[in-house]
C-alpha cells in the first residue's frame, strides 16, 4: 500500500509542480502578490509529496518487497548494509534522487529567500518549477520507479557488487547536491531574463547558491575520484572513468560561474557572460549526468531512447530562452 501512496504522491507533485511553473509568473507580470506568495507554500508542498515518494521506495528497498520491478532489480534479502544505496544505484531511483535534491533546493529557496524581491522570487521559483515539471514528467513517463511484479519473486537479483561499496553511498548524493544545486543560478538567470533586471545585486544573490553548489560538487568528485581508484581499479585518480571525467565538466563551468559572478558583482561587468554561464552549468549536469552516472549505475539495461530526446529538448528550449532575451 505504502507503495502506492508513494507512486500517488509523486503524481500530486507533478500537477502541483506545473501549478507552480505558471502561478507565480503570471503573479510577477500581474504584480499580484497574492499569485506570486503562493509559489512559497506550492515549492514547500512539491518537496514534502517527493520526500514521501522517496520515504516510500527506501520502505520498499528495507523490507525487500520484491513486487516492486525497482527493489527485485536492485536488491537482495542476504545485502543489509546496501539496502539503503540500491535506491538510488539505479536509472529509475537515481531519477527520483534527483527530483528530491530539486525539490529540496526549490523549498530553500522559498524558506530562505526571504530578502528576495518578490516578483524575483516568484520568477525563480517559476522556473523552479518547470524543471521539476520536465523531470517529475520524465520519471512517471519512462523511468517509473513504482513498477509492480506479479507473481513477486521469491528473492531479489542484487545490486551490482561493484555498487555495493561505502563509496557510493555517499558520492552519488553529493554529486547530485552539486549538480541540481546549480538549477538555483539556472534559475536565477530564467528569473533575470523575464523581469529585465541583470545588476550587481542580482550576482551577489545567485553567488551564495553558486558557491554551495560547487562546495557540493567539489567533494563529490574528489570522493568519487578516491572511489574509482580502489574499487574500480583503474590505477589512478579520474584516469578513464567515465563519470568522473564526465562530473569535472560542468565543474569547470561552474567555477568560472563563481569568479564571473564576483566580477559582476563588483564592478557590474560580463553580465552576458554570468548569465550564460549559469544556464550552461546547469544545463550540462543532466546532460552528463544521464550520459555517464545513470549508464554505470544500470549496466544491463540502456537508458531509455525518451531520455535522449529529452536532454536534446532541454538545450534547445534553454538557448532558445536565452537568444530570445538578447
Amino acid at each position: 500500500m505504502i507503495v502506492e501512496l508513494g507512486h500517488f504522491a509523486l503524481v500530486l507533485a507533478l500537477f502541483l509542480a506545473i501549478a507552480q511553473s505558471v502561478v507565480p509568473i503570471i503573479g510577477a507580470r500581474r504584480n499580484d502578490s497574492r499569485l506570486m506568495a503562493s509559489a512559497d507554500w506550492m515549492a514547500t508542498t512539491v518537496f514534502v509529496l517527493i520526500a514521501f515518494s522517496f520515504v516510500a521506495l527506501t520502505h520498499a528497498h528495507v523490507v525487500s518487497d520484491f513486487s516492486v520491478a525497482n527493489v527485485w532489480e536492485n536488491s537482495h534479502t542476504l545485502k543489509p548494509l546496501y539496502k539503503y544505496t540500491g535506491v538510488w544505484g539505479n536509472h529509475e531511483g537515481s531519477m527520483l534522487l534527483w527530483v528530491l535534491i530539486l525539490g529540496i533546493f526549490s523549498a530553500a529557496v522559498a524558506v530562505f529567500g526571504r530578502n528576495l524581491p518578490s516578483q524575483l522570487k516568484a520568477n525563480v521559483l517559476g522556473v523552479q518549477g518547470w524543471v521539476l515539471t520536465a523531470f517529475l514528467a520524465f520519471i512517471l513517463t519512462t523511468s517509473n520507479p513504482f513498477m509492480r511484479l506479479s507473481p513477486a519473486p521469491f528473492e531479489g537479483k542484487d545490486l551490482n557488487p561493484v555498487l555495493q561499496d561505502i563509496g557510493l553511498a555517499v558520492h552519488p548524493p553529493m554529486l547530485y547536491l552539486g549538480y541540481v544545486g546549480f538549477s538555483v543560478t539556472f534559475a536565477f538567470a530564467i528569473a533575470a531574463m523575464l523581469s529585465g533586471r541583470i545588476d550587481a545585486a542580482w550576482a551577489r544573490w545567485v553567488r551564495p547558491w553558486a558557491l554551495a553548489a560547487w562546495v557540493f560538487l567539489t567533494v563529490g568528485i574528489a570522493m568519487g575520484s578516491y572511489w574509482a581508484y580502489y574499487e574500480l581499479g583503474w590505477g589512478g585518480y579520474w584516469f578513464w572513468d567515465p563519470v568522473e571525467n564526465a562530473s569535472f565538466i560542468p565543474w569547470l563551468s561552474g567555477t568560472a560561474l563563481l569568479h564571473s559572478a564576483l566580477v559582476m558583482e563588483k564592478r557590474e561587468a560580463l553580465k552576458v557572460w554570468t548569465v550564460l554561464l549559469a544556464i550552461i552549468t546547469f544545463s550540462m549536469s543532466p546532460f552528463w549526468c544521464a550520459r555517464a552516472c545513470l549508464r554505470r549505475c544500470t549496466p544491463s539495461p540502456p537508458i531509455p531512447n525518451a531520455a535522449s530526446s529529452f536532454w536534446r529538448s532541454w538545450y534547445c528550449l534553454s538557448a532558445d530562452r536565452f537568444s530570445s532575451s538578447r
